[in-house]
C-alpha cells in the first residue's frame, strides 16, 4: 500500500514541476514573452509572403527567445554530461542560432550576409557584450576581478582566427589572377586547421590545464538545471522552429533592407549578431551585475572564439555540399580591420583582470563606431 501511494505521487509530482518550472524560466527570462511571434511569423509567411519587411521584423522578434530557450537546454545538458562532452556541447550547440541563420543564408548563396553575420558576431560579442558586462557591473560594484588567465587564452585564440581570416584576404589583394581558386583552397586548409586547434584548446582548458581557468573566487548561482529529457526535446524542437524562421528571415532580408534603408552588410554585422546572441548578452549581464564577470568575460571571448574557431570553417566546409560554390574564409578589408581592432580591445581590455565601468563604455564607444561606419559606408562589393 506504501509503495503503491509511493509510486502515485512519484507519478504525479512531474507534471506541477514542470509546470512550476516553466512559469520560473518566464519569470527569470522575460525575453521569452517574445515566443507569440513564432506562430505569427509563421502565419504571415504563409498567407502574405509578400510583406517582406514585417516578415523581417517579426522574424527577428522570433528568434530572441528561441536563442534563449536554445542557451539554457544547452547549459542543461552540459551540465549533466561532465566538463568534457559539456564543453563539445557549448561548442556545438552555444553559438547554434548564429549557425542556423548563416546555413540558411548559404544555401540561399547570400555569402555577404554570411560573412557579414560571422565578423559582426565575433565584433558584438567582444566589445558590446564584453563591454556591456563591464558597464553594468561597474555601475554595482566599484571594482570587479575575473581570471585573467582564461581571457588571454580566449582573447589569442581569437587573434590566431582573425589571422586566419587575414591571409586568405590579403592574398587576394596581393595577387588577383589566381585569388578565387586559391582563396577556396587555403580556406579549406585553414578551416581543418581552425576546428583542429579548437579542439586542443578544449582539450588544454577543459581537462590538461583546467585548473587555471577555475572563477576567482566567486559561487555560482544555486540554479538547478532542466531534466535532461527535457532539455533534448527543447533543443530538437526549437532547432527546427529556428531553422523554420531563419528561412522567412534570410528570405525577406534583402528587400526588407532595402525598405529600411539597411544594406545586407549591416544587417548580418549588427542586427542578426545582436539577435543570435541575445540570451547569452541578457546572462552576461546579469552575472555582471551580480559580481561575477568570470562568467560574464568567459561568455563573451568564449562565444566570439566559438564562432572564429568552429563555427566559420564548419561552413566552409558545409559550403562545398550545400551552397552554390564554395565558400572562402575572404572576408572584405574593413571586415578583417573591425575583427583586428576587436580582438586588440578584448586583449588589452581583459589584461589586468580586472574590471571598472569605463572601460565599458571604451568597448561599447567602439563598437558604436563600427556600426555608424558599416551602415553609412557599407563595403562596395560582396565578398
Amino acid at each position: 500500500m506504501t509503495s503503491n501511494l509511493k509510486d502515485r505521487s512519484s507519478g504525479a509530482l512531474p507534471r506541477p514541476a514542470v509546470g512550476t518550472a516553466v512559469l520560473a524560466e518566464f519569470r527569470r527570462t522575460p525575453l521569452l514573452a517574445l515566443i507569440v511571434f513564432v506562430p505569427v511569423v509563421i502565419l504571415l509567411e504563409q498567407t502574405v509572403p509578400e510583406a517582406h519587411t514585417w516578415l523581417f521584423l517579426l522574424s527577428v522578434a522570433a528568434i530572441v527567445p528561441l536563442a534563449a530557450l536554445l542557451s539554457r537546454a544547452t547549459e542543461a545538458v552540459a551540465a549533466r554530461t561532465g566538463d568534457t562532452i559539456g564543453g563539445l556541447l557549448n561548442a556545438t550547440l552555444g553559438n547554434l542560432t548564429e549557425l542556423v541563420i548563416s546555413f540558411a543564408a548559404l544555401q540561399a548563396g547570400q555569402y555577404l550576409l554570411v560573412k557579414a553575420s560571422l565578423a559582426g558576431a565575433i565584433v558584438t560579442n567582444t566589445l558590446f557584450m564584453l563591454g556591456g558586462a563591464f558597464l553594468l557591473g561597474g555601475f554595482k560594484h566599484h571594482l570587479q576581478e575575473f581570471n585573467r588567465v582564461s581571457a588571454r587564452f580566449q582573447a589569442c585564440l581569437l587573434f590566431l582566427a582573425t589571422i586566419a581570416i587575414l591571409v586568405p584576404s590579403v592574398i587576394s589583394e596581393v595577387d588577383r589572377a589566381p585569388a578565387a581558386a586559391f582563396s577556396q583552397k587555403l580556406s579549406l586548409g585553414l578551416a581543418i586547421l581552425l576546428i583542429a586547434v579548437y579542439g586542443l584548446g578544449m582539450l588544454f582548458s577543459l581537462r590538461t590545464h583546467r585548473e587555471l581557468f577555475a572563477a576567482v573566487g566567486h559561487a555560482d548561482e544555486d540554479e538547478k538545471p532542466w531534466p535532461l529529457s527535457v532539455s533534448i526535446v527543447v533543443l530538437i524542437v526549437v532547432t527546427l522552429l529556428v531553422a523554420l524562421v531563419s528561412e522567412i528571415f534570410v528570405g525577406s532580408v534583402q528587400i526588407a533592407a532595402e525598405h529600411l534603408g539597411m544594406t545586407p552588410a549591416f544587417v548580418g554585422f549588427i542586427i542578426v549578431a545582436l539577435v543570435g546572441g541575445a540570451a547569452e548578452m541578457t546572462t552576461a549581464f546579469s552575472a555582471a551585475r551580480a559580481n561575477r564577470l568570470d562568467l560574464s568575460v568567459g561568455i563573451a571571448l568564449g562565444s566570439a572564439a566559438q564562432i572564429a574557431l568552429f563555427v566559420a570553417p564548419v561552413l566552409v566546409l558545409v559550403s562545398y555540399f550545400v551552397g552554390p560554390e564554395p565558400m572562402s574564409l575572404q572576408f572584405w578589408p574593413g571586415a578583417v580591420a573591425m575583427m583586428l581592432v576587436a580582438t586588440m580591445a578584448a586583449t588589452l581590455l581583459s589584461n589586468g583582470g580586472r574590471a571598472a565601468w569605463y572601460m565599458g563604455v571604451m568597448a561599447l564607444a567602439t563598437y558604436a563606431i563600427f556600426g555608424m561606419t558599416l551602415f553609412l559606408l557599407p563595403p562596395a562589393t560582396p565578398l
